[in-house]
């Protein structure tokens, strides 16, 4: 009977210790919660830094400035007064906040302003809040709201669906300006660097040794997007992004409004089918040409991939005008992948934005007519009957009608 008496007071007091260094330990909990709170508690309703942003901030100070000279307004904002004017008039009522009882809101030249600073020039928030004198978080959320209303915006105008007339006149600008016909556009991926997303491991991670996101686009001859898919992990390569983003399934699957097939320019030949052109890292289909591999290429073959590269440097220009103008693009981001999303879509829909409002039209001289060849038509239903397809088209560039002056000098 002692012994369980023994044994029951010796379980008595471990119980009891152990209830003791819990209690201790909440105890402890409790107080480190505590002075965290005490020094995250903040010692200013507005910053003093802050509160001088109506008479020292940049808007408020440089702003009038800008005003009165056009080229360094267009240096500061890459865009001119009439464009900036008109982006305000657009999306204005979406970005509008209204004045409360305790503070006047931000205008919306202001959120604006910064925001194209933001994107024009990639500083950090931190350096921006300093000029701006507007806090860190609410320059966060300016950023994030005002790219996202952009792309709501501008998207219908400027990134407008295809339709089949809208793809002929693609066709026709790449005949003109490239002298490649039936070309409805060129295809090709961007990597926009970011910082390692948390909790993300190797997804972004790529060869090269730093982590991005895919930009994946269709340009046209003016150097405009014409669709685009952005987000795809960066491990992935670009006929795999492609594949698997829409506008590769509408493509590959032919689905994307595609006019029907036409003869090639100033022949009578058969119909041939309206194609996009990438490098060799894609995948060739009906309506997707790529070059010829480097091994064993006769004259008509090197004239077929100059021909092809040629127009294919559209999308090149696209992307390095994009990236020269939104320098956002040119360095690692620091931002979560939701929010780098955004800001690439804004900076491609105000890629065409200005493109299209300030670029001017050039008037090109109409194609010559020449005798026609002879083409034999190939039912486009096998990777042979694709190759075909692609022997076509290098025929007609090594022909008297599709030849140029000085392609024989090139290659």
């Amino acid at each position: 009977m002692m012994d369980l008496r023994v044994e029951s007071f010796y379980f008595n007091l471990d119980f009891s210790f152990k209830l003791f260094l819990a209690c201790a330990f909440a105890w402890e909990q409790d107080r480190n919660r505590e002075r965290w709170r005490r020094r995250q508690r903040r010692r200013f309703w507005r910053h003093p830094i802050i509160e001088l942003r109506e008479s020292r901030g940049a808007y408020h100070t440089l702003y009038a400035e800008l005003n009165a000279n056009p080229e360094k307004f267009q240096e500061y904002t890459r865009m001119s007064q009439e464009s900036f004017q008109d982006l305000l008039s657009r999306v204005q009522g979406a970005i509008r906040r209204q004045d409360t009882q305790l503070c006047r809101a931000i205008p919306a030249e202001e959120r604006l302003l910064v925001t194209l600073r933001f994107l024009a020039t990639g500083e950090s928030l931190s350096s921006l809040h300093f000029q701006y004198r507007l806090g860190i978080s609410t320059l966060s959320g300016i950023v994030v709201d005002i790219c996202r209303e952009l792309w709501n915006v501008l998207r219908d105008e400027f990134i407008p669906q295809p339709t089949a007339e809208m793809w002929r006149e693609i066709a026709e600008k790449f005949w003109n300006v490239c002298d490649f016909p039936n070309c409805l556009g060129t295809v090709d991926g961007k990597h926009i660097r970011i910082i390692k997303p948390a909790r993300t491991g190797s997804e972004f991670f790529n060869y090269k040794k730093y982590f991005f996101v895919v930009l994946m686009a269709i340009a046209d001859a003016d150097c405009r997007f014409i669709a685009i898919d952005i987000g795809a992990f960066g491990r992935g390569n670009d006929s795999q992004t492609f594949k698997n983003s829409d506008m590769g399934r509408r493509v590959y699957g032919n689905n994307f409004n595609f006019p029907p097939s036409q003869p090639l320019p100033n022949t009578q030949g058969p119909p041939m089918p309206f194609v996009m052109v990438g490098d060799e890292a894609f995948q060739m289909c009906e309506n997707l040409l790529k070059p010829y591999s480097s091994r064993d290429l006769n004259h008509t073959r090197r004239i077929f991939n100059y021909r092809l590269t040629r127009a294919r440097r559209t999308v090149e220009c696209t992307f390095g005008i994009l990236v020269a103008k939104w320098r956002i693009l040119a360095s690692a981001i620091n931002l979560k992948v939701e929010t780098v999303d955004e800001v690439v879509k804004a900076c491609v829909v105000l890629h065409n934005y200005i493109m299209t409002k300030e670029r001017p039209n050039i008037e090109l001289d109409e194609p010559v007519a020449h005798p026609l060849p002879d083409f034999k038509h190939h039912p486009l239903r096998s990777t042979a009957a694709v190759g075909l397809m692609r022997d076509q088209f290098a025929a007609f560039f090594d022909s008297d009608i599709g030849r140029v002056s000085w392609q024989d000098n090139v290659v």
